[in-house]
This record gives structure tokens, sequence and C-alpha cells, in this order.
């Protein structure tokens, strides 16, 4: 048996683009690009590897990546369809252990530490999830088996695509990425990168030998970067649950109880403007969105999802929590909340539609407008006061107000 951990990290190929090459055979073997058309304002949210070997990459302008592969095909992504063929790798994933912690829609840790009785068999369940991802799902993955997260992460990109890759043990881990660019550490972005770069160091090897120059300058986040350079990462495979997992929360209790859930729903859009405000104040975006309610016998309820693209848009918090308000069950409600879970910070985080498309944001923000005119109508309050959600309680006091109007209503149709 290995040292620490026994972890697999799962990572499909080219997720989005192999989804719709299965769908579509006559797309195989031609460069496709998924985001926006190149006659339209956006960026690439993620290409197979045909289009790769002509240098496009996601986060790339659209009309770059038409001058580079005029002759690709270009699609708009299907984020619901992707959604399904997430949750059902989930099922297979799950199926092997309870501690699951999914990254994104196409990714995910499984701790198998206490599950299995040998690396042995660990490395049949690695080839295993490849085998049923296959024929179940007709798409392929990567799959890394390490003593660690950042080991199993780095081993299932060492062999992309359709790879299988170990890291047994923190030496080899070191052996494999000693002189290689300090971003192949996970977690090592570009900014990241730049600022070591001003303290000379560009390699993993530079990391280890000015480890305590990085550790004096760059605090927690230094000592962090030097022990995953030497190959220490005792982070846990964390399954998503609301009371543990890092996140960005509001909720709201009422003075009174509520039954109407056209009023929750309307709370849920101004809590998630303050969602927002604060994940961008801290440039974080979240992989998924939660919904809170107690009724009034205080049974307190949560309810999740993880959503198609990591988020700090109030729309889209709004719109996902919107949904699971939808399968709650009615009752008189006492506290509502919403947030944002499995933060991350902009350096490779999964683009969005409005990511993608200009036009999006601009739906985007007609619906905001829309959904604020809608309910100053509904409930003849000016909103204007409080949209740029600054002052807290002045906020919180106008949502009374919005319960007041809605009691003043039922009565009077009662």
């Amino acid at each position: 048996m290995s040292e620490g951990q026994i972890i697999i990290h799962v990572d499909m190929d080219a997720f989005y683009a192999s989804v719709e090459m299965r769908d579509n055979k006559t797309l195989i073997d031609k460069p496709l690009i998924i985001g926006s058309m190149p006659n339209e304002r956006g960026v690439v949210s993620t290409c197979n590897y045909e289009a790769r070997k002509y240098g496009i990459r996601s986060g790339m302008n659209i009309k770059e990546a038409f001058n580079r592969c005029p002759k690709g095909v270009f699609m708009h992504p299907n984020f619901d369809k992707y959604i399904r063929v997430s949750n059902q790798l989930h099922e297979i994933l799950e199926s092997y252990t309870d501690r699951a912690e999914y990254i994104a829609l196409d990714e995910g840790y499984l701790d198998l530490t206490g599950k299995v009785n040998s690396w042995e068999e660990a490395r049949k369940i690695g080839h295993e999830i490849k085998k049923r991802v296959r024929e179940e799902l007709s798409l392929t993955c990567s799959v890394g088996l390490a003593y660690s997260k950042i080991a199993a992460k780095t081993a299932s990109e060492e062999k992309k695509p359709d790879g299988y890759f170990e890291i047994p043990s923190r030496e080899d881990f070191v052996t494999l990425v000693l002189d290689r660019n300090v971003k192949s550490l996970y977690t090592v972005g570009e900014k990241t990168a730049q600022k070591l770069h001003l303290y000379g160091v560009d390699t993993v090897r530079d990391l280890q030998n000015k480890s305590n120059e990085v550790k004096m300058f760059m605090g927690k986040q230094g000592e962090y970067l030097v022990d995953l350079a030497f190959g220490f990462d005792d982070r846990k495979v964390t399954p998503y649950r609301e009371e543990d997992t890092k996140s960005i929360s509001k909720e709201f209790t009422f003075q009174k109880d509520v039954s109407s859930f056209k009023l929750l729903d309307d709370v849920l859009f101004i809590l998630s403007f303050r969602v927002a405000k604060r994940a961008k104040r801290l440039g974080l975006y979240g992989e998924g969105v939660s919904l809170k309610i107690t009724y009034s016998n205080m049974k307190t309820i949560t309810r999740s999802m993880l959503i198609s693209a990591s988020t700090s848009d109030a729309y889209t918090i709004y719109e996902n929590a919107s949904k699971l308000l939808k399968n709650v069950s009615k009752g008189e409600v006492r506290l509502v909340g919403t947030g944002l879970y499995h933060l991350r910070e902009e350096e490779g985080r999964q683009l969005s539609f409005a990511d993608i498309f200009s036009t999006q944001k601009d739906m985007l923000k007609e619906k905001i407008q829309s959904k604020w005119q809608e309910m100053s109508m509904y409930y003849k309050i000016d909103f204007d006061e409080i949209k740029d959600m600054q002052n807290s309680i002045k906020v919180y006091d106008y949502i009374e107000r919005m319960r007041e109007v809605m009691d003043s209503m039922q009565k009077y149709n009662s």
C-alpha cells in the first residue's frame, strides 16, 4: 500500500465537444469550436483536439479562432445537454464511493481511502471507470490515481486524452514535476506565475530552492505553494454539504411567516444581488447555487445544484435559485436564502454563456431591468434606492415592505 490517501481524479476529454461529436458523427475528425459564431462578438468556450492543433484554446476571441481555422465547425454550446451527461457521469463515479468532490461538470475527485484494501484494487477501479464511461456514455475520460489531490489532478493530465497514469508517492510526484514550469502545479495560474517570476521562480525546482523567499513575500499562499512543490498536500476530498463547504450566501428572516412563493421568488432575486456583490468583491466565482428555506415549524431544508459554468452574476444565481424553489414543498416560511458554493478564482474557470456572447450580456441586462420593473409595478415600490445593494439594512427594510404589501393583497383577496 502506498503512502497517504488513495485518490482518483477523473477528467472528461474535451467534454462539450466530445458530447457533440458523439451525437453527430459527421463532426468526428473535424476541428470543432464551441462558443459564439464567427459573425458574433464573443469567445471560444471549448474545442476538440483537432481544433487545438490550430492553436485554438478556451477564452480565445472567436474571430481569432476563425482566422486560425476558417474551415472549422463553429457551434453554440448546449448546456442543458452537458448537464444531463454530467449527471450520468456522477452516477457512475458515485457507485464506487460516497466521497466525491466535483470541480466542474466534467471533472471530480474520488476518495478511495478506506474503501479499498490495496493500491491494486484502486487501479482496477480506475480502469473500470474508463471502461464504463466509454461503454455507458460513449465518451472518453482521463484518470489519475495518486496519493493526494494535486498528484491525482497532475496524473489525469499526464496522458490526455483517454489516458491513465499513477503517482503513488510524494517522491514520484516531485521527480515528475521538478523541472517543469511552476504553472504545472495545480492552482498556479498566470497571475500567480507572474508574481513568482518576480522572485526568480519559473520552475518547480526554483520554487524549492527559493522556498524561504517565497514564504516571506507571499505569506500563507507562499507556504502552500512551497508545500506543493515538495509534494505535500493533505487536502481531503470534500463532498458538497451546505454546512461545511466554503460558500457565499445571504438569507432573510421575515418578521411574520409568509406563504406566498411569488414573494419568496422576488426576495431571492434581491438576495442574489447581495451574493453577487460579495463574490465580485472577493474575485470569486461559484460552480453551484444553493437554496435555504426554514419553515414556520423551524424545519430547515437546503437544496443545491451544480451549474453549467462558474458565475458571480446575480441573475444567473437568481435563475437557478428560482428553479430550486419550484421544487420545494409549499408552506409557511420564516427564512429564505441563496448562495454560491464551490468557489474558485477566475483563472481556469469554465466560461458561461454571458462570457462567450456579448449579446447574452445584453439579454441578461434586459432580464434584470424587466424583473425590477415587474416588481415595482406589482408591489408599487420604487426599487432604485437599493439597486446598488450598498446598504443592507435598507435592502432588508424594502423586503419587509414587500411582505407587508403581499399580506395586504392576500387579506383583500381572501
